[in-house]
C-alpha cells in the first residue's frame, strides 16, 4: 500500500518505519528541513531501542522517503496519517493547530478518496473539526474551478499506544489496533482499506477493535489516564506505608497477584513523566470542564503526581538537617524512564532545580542524556551551569558525593559493586526513588537507605 506518515516526530516517525517494514511504501512528510535532511541519512533526533535500523534498512529498500513537500504526501497516500504535535496549551488544553493545518493542505491538494487517520493524541470531536477543515477547501477549489467535483474523503480516528523505549515492539505486536469510522459509506470503505493496512498484526488474533470516531478518540484518553492512575494510587499508598511501616514492594506483590489488578503500573517511585501522561491527564481534565463536568479522580493523579518529587527531595532536605550548603550529591539517572532519551516532565529535572536551589554540587550520570542543555533544552541554565556537572559512570559520579540519589531505574544501576559504591560515597547515603535496592541488604552492606514507601 501507498501510505503517508505527516508528521516525522516520536509517534510518526515509529509509524513509517514499521509500515515501511512491512512491505508498504511510505512517505514522511515533516517541515523541519534540517531534521529530514537527518532522516534522509539514517540519522535520528531520538532515541528509540531498534528505530535507527529499521530506518536506515527501508531507506536502502527504497520503502521509506522523508521530505517537506506535504503535497508530494497528499498525492502518494491512499492512507494519511496525521502524527504531528498537540502541545499542552497553558490551561491544560490541547493544541491541535498542526493537524488542523494539516487537513487545511490535505484539502488543498486532495483530487481523489482518501483516508485521513488522526494518530496524533487529539480531544474528542477534533475528527470532525478535520473533517470540516478538508470540505471546507475542497468547496473552495470548485467555487474557484480547481475542481469539477469535490473528492469523498473520510476522517477516521486511530490513536497510538506507544511505549517509549519499546515502542517498536508496541507497533509490531500491538495489544489492539483502535479504529474510530464513520457510520456511512465513506467510513465503511475506510475500515475496509485500514484493516488491509493492519492486516499483518491480526496473523494469530483478531487485534482490531471498530468503534465510532468520538469513542475513539477518548479511547486514548482513558487508557492513558487508567494507567497514571496505577502510578498515583501506588505513591498515595507509598506515602501510608511509610507513615505505618509498611513495605510498598510487599504490598505491591500483594496486590499483583490478583489478575483483576496485574503487575503493570503499580510501582511506587517519583511518578510519571514524558511526552503522554502529563499532557493527556492535563488535556482530559480541560475536556471535562469544557463539557460541564469534573474528572475528580483523574485530578487527584495529578495533583500526587505533581507532588511525588518535593516528597522524595524533602526527605532528602531532612536528613542533612535542612540544608544542602556545601554538599555534593550524586544523582542517576534523568530521563523519565529508562529506554529512551526523552527528559520532558521527568521528575529529574525538578529534583536537580531543588538539590541546586539547597545549595548542593551535582554530579549526574545518565546513558543518554548528558549536558544541561538535554536535560533542560531551550533553557538558560543560569548558576545551574557552575552546579551541575555530567559523569561518564555511575561510579564516577558517586565519587565523593555526600549521598547518591536514583531517578530512573536504568538496568546499569541495578546491581552495582556496593563494596566499591560504599567507598566512593563520602557518606553511606542512598536515596533510592525507584526501589532497585533491597533495604535490608542495603542496610547490611552498611548504607544508610531510604526507598519509596519502604517503612517495614
Amino acid at each position: 500500500m501507498k501510505i503517508t506518515i505527516a508528521g516525522a516526530g516520536y509517534v510518526g516517525l515509529v509509524s513509517a518505519a514499521c509500515f515501511a517494514e512491512l512491505g508498504n511504501h511510505v512517505v514522511c512528510v515533516d517541515c523541519d528541513e534540517g531534521r529530514v535532511a537527518r532522516l534522509r541519512q539514517a540519522d535520528l533526533p531520538l532515541y528509540e531501542p531498534g528505530l535507527r535500523e529499521l530506518v536506515a534498512k527501508n531507506l536502502e529498500a527504497d520503502r521509506l522517503a522523508f521530505t517537506t513537500d506535504l503535497p508530494r504526501g497528499v498525492r502518494h497516500g491512499e492512507l494519511l496519517f496525521i502524527a504531528v504535535g498537540t502541545p499542552a496549551q497553558a490551561d491544560g488544553a490541547a493544541d491541535v493547530g498542526q493537524v488542523l493545518e494539516v487537513a487545511r493542505a490535505v484539502g488543498e491538494h486532495l483530487t481523489r478518496f482518501q483516508v485521513i487517520a488522526d494518530k496524533s493524541t487529539v480531544p474528542v470531536g477534533t475528527a470532525g473539526r478535520v473533517r470540516e477543515t478538508i470540505a471546507r477547501e475542497l468547496a473552495r477549489r470548485v467555487r474557484a474551478g480547481q475542481l469539477r467535483k469535490a473528492p469523498e474523503f473520510a476522517v477516521v480516528s486511530n490513536p497510538e499506544f506507544l511505549k517509549e523505549g519499546a515502542a517498536v515492539d508496541d507497533f509490531m505486536r500491538p495489544d489492539r489496533v483502535v479504529l474510530g469510522v464513520p457510520q456511512n459509506a465513506a467510513g465503511r470503505r475506510a475500515e475496509a482499506l485500514l484493516r488491509r493496512a493492519y492486516a499483518p498484526f491480526n496473523r494469530n488474533r483478531e487485534r482490531i477493535v471498530a468503534m465510532d470516531v468520538q469513542s475513539a478518540e477518548l479511547t486514548k484518553y482513558a487508557a492513558n489516564a487508567l494507567l497514571a492512575t496505577k502510578i498515583s494510587f501506588m505513591n498515595d499508598m507509598a506515602a501510608l506505608a511509610e507513615s505505618l511501616g509498611a513495605d510498598i514492594e510487599q504490598v505491591r506483590r500483594g496486590i499483583g497477584s490478583d489478575r483483576r489488578i496485574g503487575y503493570d503500573f503499580i510501582y511506587a517511585g517519583l511518578g510519571y513523566g514524558g511526552s503522554c501522561f502529563p499532557k493527556d491527564v492535563d488535556a482530559l481534565c480541560h475536556a471535562a470542564r469544557a463539557a460541564g463536568q469534573r474528572m475528580r479522580v483523574v485530578e487527584a493523579v495529578r495533583a500526587v503526581n505533581a507532588a511525588q518529587p518535593d516528597r522524595f527531595m524533602d526527605k532528602v532536605l531532612r536528613h542533612f538537617g535542612g540544608s544542602l550548603q556545601g554538599r555534593v550529591i550524586a544523582l542517576w539517572g534523568l530521563t523519565f524512564k529508562p529506554g529512551t532519551d526523552d527528559v520532558r516532565e521527568a521528575p529529574s529535572r525538578r529534583i536537580v532545580r531543588r538539590l541546586a536551589a539547597a545549595g548542593a554540587q551535582v554530579r549526574a550520570h545518565d546513558p543518554l542524556v548528558q549536558s544541561l542543555a538535554q536535560l533542560l533544552p531551550g533553557e538558560r541554565p543560569g548558576r545551574l551551569a557552575r552546579q551541575v556537572a555530567f559523569c561518564a559512570d555511575p561510579l564516577d559520579a558517586a565519587r565523593g558525593a555526600d549521598a547518591l540519589l536514583i531517578a530512573t531505574e536504568w538496568k546499569v544501576y541495578r546491581s552495582p559493586d556496593l563494596a566499591a559504591l560504599r567507598k566512593a560515597l563520602r557518606a553511606p547515603v542512598v536515596f533510592d526513588g525507584r526501589n532497585l535496592f533491597d533495604p535490608a541488604e542495603m542496610r547490611r552492606a552498611g548504607f544508610s537507605y531510604q526507598g519509596v514507601g519502604r517503612g517495614g
